[in-house]
């Protein structure tokens, strides 16, 4: 993934843009460091497409299907709050 400082980004931005589009997702540093990722909305919208929700998630686990014995004690625990 290319990587440009916040400056060169500000400065050369239409130039930015147009790499973002034509060569996929762009990393934004601040300092030196890493920050942001840049990418089109096309990519956006596929990257949230794929991330399933929790349920979805739990409902694939392989324990999915087993039988849990879950038992519980009628009694209260006693703490110190």
């Amino acid at each position: 993934m290319d990587s440009w400082s916040l400056q060169d980004a500000k400065a050369k931005f239409s130039e930015f843009v147009r790499l973002v589009k034509a060569k996929g997702p762009h990393v934004v540093t601040l300092r030196g460091k890493p920050e942001v990722v840049v990418m089109t909305i096309k990519d956006y919208e596929a990257l949230n497409a794929q991330r399933p929700s929790l349920l979805m998630l739990m409902k694939s686990s392989p324990l999915a299907n087993m039988d849990l014995d879950v038992e519980r004690s009628s009694k209260a625990r006693e703490f110190d709050l």
